[in-house]
Parts: structure tokens; C-alpha cells; sequence
């Protein structure tokens, strides 16, 4: 689909492709890229999408800005189409009649970022860009250097030296070039933003390339096939949880629903509820106090993938969900670890960020929020093999025996 212009977040100005690259040029503001639905000479249609074979986001290739990278073979063709979940014994201990859990960890680099590198990717290839950078804790990096292997793409990354040694490992076995920044994700961030400009490499950078909310927009339409057609016409809106770090997710989720409405295939937008550390909550802070501006806060969280001090896409975070009507939710760290297990006992093996979004629903639950009618869906974003020490500090020791049966019955019976 082609591009008909960009939008700033911030002063709402339009520019061409050919006037802007990453964000706004007047007042640096995230652009929203805009998809030429009416001039198109074929128009995207529902039912070509519901049976297509393909299981992946290039099913919805119709409501892409890029083309079809190619490379069926590899990773890259492998992106989204991800499980969703109905998992009984949660839905009883919760009083939920109707819960979903879509597990992103199915992605090639077992995590949502996927999807954002994959129109990245994709894009890349249209302009004939080699190089690609990006700022990241992990998951982002991890992303990009999959989808960058899986099209002969060379890949650097920028890491805080404190991001987990195993997405470390995994930037590495991917072949990227990673460097470990003595500081903060946002300084590695910023780092990488001049490195671009620099050297000319291609800036991946959630909150920063519009082509990453593109990517993310597709879990929306996902949620519109696998769940949404088939509630009731009666039904509460569907209330989607999303961990929110920088804020790109939620507002690529919002994205792709407020595409949907336009084309007609929804008829209003489902209810979205970010979800913050207590230790890392600018865009909540912003939401509480009714603000349209974000204040930077010193992110101390053990959910890495949500730590950010300054969130380069708080802006269209607010308004996602403030048009949506939802709202934001703060945990602490300790409900995140507690959310673990919980989901480990549906099957789902959850990094802390990816728990987060469980522990918020959680806390509405309590709150009051929510009624045993209420269709919830949570977006679990990552695996928790991104990160086994937190997953290790969130459940207890396993029991060291002698190899006997009377050794076994102690245990057992205790």
C-alpha cells in the first residue's frame, strides 16, 4: 500500500516521504505514517486476508507501507501470527468468563520487537539501506539483528552494559556487532541516533523510525481476526493489557485499530489499558496528572524492557489510550516477579516485562474495574527465557535429594 504522507505527533504538520525520514523536522515529534486507502487501485479486502495461507504478518500486506521482502525461507517470513490463549484455570481463579493470552515469545527472536524489525527490514530493502542501528535493552536489538541475519543485513547494536547477559548472548549468536554503553539505555539510545547520522547507517530505533508503530500495528490486526469478529455484537468492548515502556507497542496497537475503522471492518476501537512499573511510570505519571507532556523519571525497574527514563514515544502513548478510553496502570516490581509463575501455570513462560501486563489486569480486578463479563485480552510481549534470573528469583529452589524413595516421600509428603 502506498504512502500518502506523514503526520507529527506533536504539531499534527504533513510531510512527504521525501521531506521527512524519522520524525518531525520543525519540533522533533514522532510521524505517523498515513496509507493511501482511497487512491488505491485495489482496495484491501477482508475476506482475501481471513484466507490467505499465510501465517504471518505479510498476510497484511495490503495495510503495509513496504513491499514483501522476500526471503519465504527464513525467519523474516516467520513474524507474527502468534498464539492466542484461553486459559481455563486463569479464566476461573480470576472470575473472568472471557480471557485471552497472546504469547508473543513465539516470534523468531522470541519476542514482540519482531515485528517492528520486520517492516524495518522490509523497508530497508526498498531504499537500498546495508547497515541498520538501534538503541536497545535486548529485545529491540535482538529483533533486528534476526531479521537483518535472516536478509543478509549487517546489524550494530547499542546495549547498556547492564542489559541481560542472555539477550546479550543472543545479539551476539545473531552475528550484530554489539557495544556496551557504560550508562543508561537513554544515553545508548542517544548514542546510536548520532552514530546514524554519522556514518549514514539506517536508525531502527523504537519512538524514533515510524516504520517500527507500522510493524507493531499488525498485533492489532491479529487481535481483530483471532478475537474481536467473533464477540458477541452485545459484548463489553474487548480491554487489551500492554506493557508500555517507550510507548511504540501501545501506540502501533492503537494504530492498527484506528486503520480497521477507517476501512469499516471495526466499528468502534477496543479499550486499552497501558501498564507501567511503579519504577519506571513517565507516561502514567503524565496520564494521572492530565498532562500532555512527559517528564523524564529515573528508572530503577527489574523489567528491563520497560525501564526508560524519557520514553521517545510517550506522546501517542497518552493519546492511544486516552482515545481508546482506557487508562494506565502502575505495579510494583514485586507483583511483576509474583506474575511469573502465574502465568507459568498456563503455559506461558513470561520475561518480567511481558508479566507486567498480567499483574496490571490483576490489579484493575481488584480495583474493581472489570466485571466477570468483561473480555480481557493480555499481551504477553517476550519470553522469559530473555531473562531466567528474574524468572529464578520469582519461584523457589527445587529441592536437592538423596536418590532414594524415602528421600522422594519426605519431600512429597512436605
Amino acid at each position: 500500500m502506498g504512502i500518502s504522507h506523514y503526520t507529527c505527533s506533536v504539531c499534527g504538520a504533513e510531510f512527504s516521504t521525501q521531506e521527512a525520514q524519522y520524525v518531525c523536522p520543525r519540533d522533533g515529534g514522532n510521524l505517523t505514517v498515513h496509507l493511501d486507502f482511497e487512491s488505491a487501485a485495489v482496495k484491501p479486502d477482508p475476506n482475501s486476508i481471513l484466507e490467505s495461507r499465510e501465517a504471518s504478518i505479510w498476510r497484511y500486506l495490503p495495510l503495509l507501507p513496504v513491499e514483501d521482502p522476500g526471503y519465504q525461507d527464513t525467519p523474516l517470513h516467520q513474524v507474527g501470527f502468534t498464539p492466542v490463549y484461553q486459559p481455563r484455570a486463569l479464566q476461573q481463579e480470576l472470575d473472568l468468563r472471557h480471557l485471552w493470552i497472546k504469547d508473543e515469545s513465539r516470534n523468531p527472536s522470541a519476542s514482540f520487537k519482531d515485528r517492528a524489525s520486520a517492516v524495518v527490514t522490509a523497508r530497508m530493502k526498498m531504499i537500498n539501506q546495508e547497515i541498520v542501528v538501534a538503541a536497545s535493552t535486548g529485545n529491540a536489538g535482538a529483533a533486528a539483528a534476526c531479521m537483518a541475519a535472516s536478509a543478509g543485513l549487517r546489524a550494530i547494536i547499542f546495549a547498556p552494559r547492564t542489559a541481560p547477559q542472555a539477550k546479550v548472548a543472543q545479539l551476539l549468536t545473531y552475528g550484530a556487532q554489539v557495544i556496551l554503553v557504560d550508562g543508561t539505555y537513554d544515553q545508548a539510545f542517544d548514542l546510536s541516533l548520532a552514530a546514524s547520522e554519522t556514518f549514514g547507517w539506517y536508525n531502527r530505533n523504537t519512538g524514533y523510525n515510524p516504520f517500527t508503530a507500522e510493524g507493531k500495528k499488525t498485533a492489532a490486526f491479529e487481535i481483530w481476526e483471532q478475537v474481536l469478529r467473533h464477540l458477541p455484537a452485545a459484548s463489553e468492548p474487548l480491554t487489551i493489557y500492554i506493557p508500555v515502556g517507550d510507548g511504540n507497542i501501545i501506540s502501533g496497537i492503537h494504530k492498527g485499530f484506528k486503520d480497521l475503522l477507517a476501512l469499516g471492518w471495526i466499528e468502534s476501537l477496543p479499550v486499552l489499558v497501558g501498564v507501567q512499573s511503579e519504577k519506571s511510570a513517565a507516561i502514567a505519571n503524565a496520564f494521572f496528572a492530565n498532562a500532555d507532556t512527559i517528564a523524564p523519571v529515573q528508572a530503577t525497574t527489574l523489567a528491563d524492557s520497560i525501564s526508560v527514563d524519557l520514553p521517545r514515544d510517550g506522546l501517542r502513548a497518552l493519546q492511544a489510550v486516552r482515545a481508546s478510553k482506557g487508562h494506565y496502570v502502575t505495579v510494583p516490581d514485586e507483583e511483576i516477579l509474583k506474575a511469573i509463575p502465574e502465568l507459568g501455570k498456563a503455559g506461558i513462560f513470561a520475561e518480567p516485562a511481558a508479566a507486567a501486563a498480567f499483574a496490571g489486569l490483576r490489579k484493575d480486578l481488584r480495583e474493581g474495574r472489570l466485571t466477570p463479563e468483561s473480555p480481557v485480552l493480555v499481551l504477553c510481549t517476550g519470553s522469559g527465557l530473555k531473562d531466567v534470573r528474574a524468572a529464578i528469583s520469582a519461584v523457589p529452589s527445587a529441592p536437592i535429594i538423596e536418590p532414594s524413595i524415602q528421600a522422594l516421600m519426605k519431600v512429597i509428603h512436605d
